[in-house]
């Protein structure tokens, strides 16, 4: 098992637990770091049959008293309909300021969570159990929580941070392939951006081989990042490689392009792109291309310039009539530019410039 510490620069701090078997023990870790108490466990209806009872028995093993509430599986539960219906699962199960909320599942379940006990009582402690790589690697790290609004992804959500994250690698022998290919589309991210030796794990060896050494490299990479910039004001922008277009895309595909799948086809745009401005180097784009592809994942965007531009001016992280966009510079070191909303469109066009 591999601990590591993610300190926040409020002084808080949390542990981050990644190995073998961990649901059998979750509750024993968790009785570690607080004094048990009363738990609703959330999770989806795909995830619950397959961990929901080991994690109960777990808890209440370590002395904690464990309900759970179920929500349907997929992005349509990141709503604030939901999210209602979670609150009230809280009320429900009798949670007060010292009890906790956990979250099985992956990304959706993880945000929908850690929103709710953002809000409820003005603020509890979640916990992150993350069941999918996707979440391993990014989602469960960093307190941003988040649901969607008919305008667009995640425009509704808070920075709350967990009380630990605890990522059984065992639950990804359930996954699809197509959910291990969202995971690796973000772990692919992290290595451009700060760790080529991660980069090079995907480029030419065999990840499902390494996944427990992914999701290690990329916890202490994000956590560093959320240390220095917990509120997302500076840094930690840098996480949103590939976002920008991603966001437009789910949009645009009703969310039938899935997240993963979309960032990494932002981040092929965002690389074309950065060759196109001059500040990518032809081989270097190549290398990050063909790596998407050797993951299997999707590298041409099936919408317009025109429309993807529409949808990413609405885009939680626009200020005003500027936004951030990540360019990278060479496989290991990405660079932030601002440029106005109005140039969104010419920057798509580099992007699909030469797609195929």
């Amino acid at each position: 098992m591999h601990r590591h510490i993610l300190t926040t620069p409020d002084g808080s701090s949390y542990p981050i637990l990644t190995g073998a078997g961990l649901l059998d023990i979750c509750g024993t870790e968790l009785a570690a770091v607080m004094k048990p108490c009363r738990a609703v466990i959330v999770s989806d209806e795909h995830v619950a049959p397959l961990y929901m009872a080991q994690v109960k028995k777990s808890l209440a093993d370590a002395g904690f008293s464990v309900s759970e509430f179920v929500v349907p599986a997929g992005e349509e539960s990141k709503s604030v309909a939901t999210l209602g219906s979670v609150l009230e699962a809280f009320c429900e199960a009798h949670l007060t300021r010292t009890d906790i909320a956990v979250a099985l599942g992956g990304g959706v379940i993880g945000d929908l969570t850690g929103f709710a006990a953002g809000c409820y009582l003005r603020g509890i402690r979640f916990v992150q159990l993350p069941t999918t790589l996707l979440a391993a690697v990014d989602a469960s790290v960093g307190g941003k929580t988040a649901v969607n609004l008919e305008h667009g992804k995640n425009l509704a959500g808070l920075f709350h941070q967990p009380s630990a994250v605890i990522c059984d690698i065992n639950t990804l022998k359930t996954l699809s392939e197509h959910e291990i290919q969202d995971g690796s589309a973000e772990a692919v991210k992290h290595g451009i951006l700060d760790d080529p030796a991660l980069f090079e794990i995907y480029e030419s060896g065999v990840p499902t081989e390494k996944f427990e050494e992914i999701i290690v490299r990329s916890v202490i990479y994000k956590s560093r990042i959320v240390t220095e910039d917990p509120n997302e004001k500076g840094v930690r922008k840098m996480l949103n490689l590939g976002h920008t277009p991603a966001h437009a895309i789910e949009r645009l595909s009703d969310f039938g392009i899935s997240h993963g799948h979309a960032v990494a086809i932002g981040t092929a745009m965002m690389t074309r792109a950065a060759v196109k401005r001059g500040i990518l180097k032809n081989d270097a784009a190549a290398r990050i291309l063909n790596t998407l592809k050797r993951t299997g994942l999707p590298t041409v965007c099936p919408f317009g310039v025109s429309e993807m531009a529409r949808i990413a001016a609405l885009d939680k992280k626009a200020a005003a009539s500027e936004i951030t966009v990540i360019l990278p510079e060479t496989i290991g070191r990405c660079r932030m530019e601002k440029l106005p909303i109005s140039a969104l469109e010419a920057l798509f066009t580099d992007g699909m410039e030469g797609q195929a």
